[in-house]
């Protein structure tokens, strides 16, 4: 009990310790790719050259192709209009001597549509979202669906009538034009092909 009270009287103590090391945390540099050594030979006619100003400054050592950097500004400003700097099209002459100059513009190019986002679909009618499409259906539904048979392609109907019968056993609205019923009902196919659970349970 009485080691307690010491617990109180104590008054912690500030001290320095002495360090011959000090964190140096350098300001950020604007650059593409390695940091700028600001080693530039100045052009011969005194003109300044711009860098970074009016034209893309970076590394020598891997240069980006203008046609790729073109298609990846026109994406990201949503600007796809042709103009005049993108007629020009490269080419590689004898590309069977140079198959990494093809590997990287196809590396290139696929990467550029890797990185656009998915194309969406503006119904014109509402539409149930696909997560409510995918939830379980009622005990009493499964247990008629396990004793009747679901129609086959082999059913003696039209085209147009399958597509009727198969979205309305899946809840899919059908308007006056079948085509965006269509496109959700394909939609919900692969949002059910790429589940986790069902793969798992495959």
């Amino acid at each position: 009990k009485e080691l307690f009270q010491y617990i109180t009287r104590y008054t912690p103590q500030t001290v320095d310790l002495e360090h011959s090391l000090k964190p140096f945390i350098p300001d950020f540099i604007p650059a593409v790719g390695d940091i700028d050594a600001f080693l530039k030979v100045p052009r011969p006619d005194g003109k300044p050259d711009e860098l970074g100003l009016m034209v893309l400054d970076e590394p020598s050592v891997k240069q980006s192709n203008p046609q790729v950097l073109s298609l990846w500004l026109s994406e990201e400003s949503k600007q796809h209009q042709v103009t005049q700097h993108m007629k020009t099209v490269t080419s590689v002459a004898r590309p069977q001597l140079h198959p990494r100059a093809v590997d990287s513009w196809v590396d290139s190019i696929g990467a550029l549509h890797r990185s656009k986002p998915p194309a969406s679909v503006q119904y014109s009618r509402p539409v149930p979202d696909i997560d409510s499409l995918m939830q379980e259906w009622p005990a009493e539904l499964e247990e008629l669906l396990g004793r009747l048979q679901l129609p086959s392609a082999r059913l003696a109907c039209s085209l147009s009538q399958y597509v009727d019968i198969v979205c309305c056993l899946l809840d899919i609205p059908i308007y006056s034009s079948r085509i965006q019923s269509l496109h959700l009902l394909l939609s919900l196919y692969l949002e059910f092909r790429d589940s986790q659970h069902f793969t798992r349970r495959a």
